[in-house]
């Protein structure tokens, strides 16, 4: 990518983590968004959420390139919205998982100045269960039946692999992914100022947790 074009692109940083509980799923997101820039410098540039609702039973978080999430997330709503209308009929969320898989397949090796960069943890539910799914930004896709991480997943993957089990509660879910952020946030320049817990079960979706941090320049006298 040319630096000049490399600076300006606005990235999510950022830590995005789905938890398969025994009695359902727990997405959770950081809230900092970075910019890219000379020799892989990030530069702290804003805040907002990482957690949309993609049907009324599914949400989706998002990693990469902010405008690039963005544009797949309204371009998933609308082939939803046409889908649905034809079929008289709710997409499944394993449907939705590889219509989006499909999209970011095509948009990485669509020839760009930019590439598109993307990382979703797509979650939700319908008559066949919970279901998490992981697409890649290389167009891959898993159904996530563990725990999963994008972003900056590094010290978060270890926790899991020593705290997390197949028999944890949604509550327990929740305190580990509080305790994934605490541990990540001073490690990474990308994740921070804040996170959003959500709660996927039995045809319902619930924000169960949001704090914010708003960071502020001091003049020094």
């Amino acid at each position: 990518m040319d630096k000049d074009l490399e600076k300006h692109v606005k990235k999510t940083g950022t830590l995005t983590v789905g938890l398969v509980c025994k009695d359902g799923i727990v997405l959770a997101a950081d809230n900092r968004i970075t910019y890219g820039g000379d020799s892989g410098v990030a530069y702290i540039a804003n805040t907002r959420e990482k957690v949309s609702k993609i049907t009324d039973n599914s949400l989706v978080t998002i990693a990469g390139v902010a405008s690039d999430a963005d544009k797949t997330i309204r371009q998933i709503r609308a082939e939803i919205r046409l889908k649905e209308l034809k079929s008289k009929k709710k997409v499944k969320i394993r449907e939705l998982a590889y219509l989006f898989v499909n999209i970011v397949y095509h948009q990485i090796r669509t020839p760009s100045i930019i590439p598109s960069i993307t990382h979703f943890l797509l979650a939700g539910h319908d008559e066949e269960g919970s279901h998490l799914y992981d697409i890649g930004p290389a167009g891959d896709i898993h159904e996530v039946k563990t725990y999963e991480a994008t972003g900056a997943p590094f010290e978060s993957l270890g926790i899991f692999d020593v705290e997390y089990n197949k028999e944890m509660t949604i509550e327990e879910g929740i305190k580990l992914a509080r305790k994934v952020f605490e541990s990540t946030k001073g490690r990474q320049p990308g994740v921070g100022d804040g996170w959003d817990v959500y709660v996927i079960k039995d045809n319902s979706i619930e924000k169960v947790s949001g704090q914010k941090v708003v960071s502020q320049l001091v003049d020094k006298e």
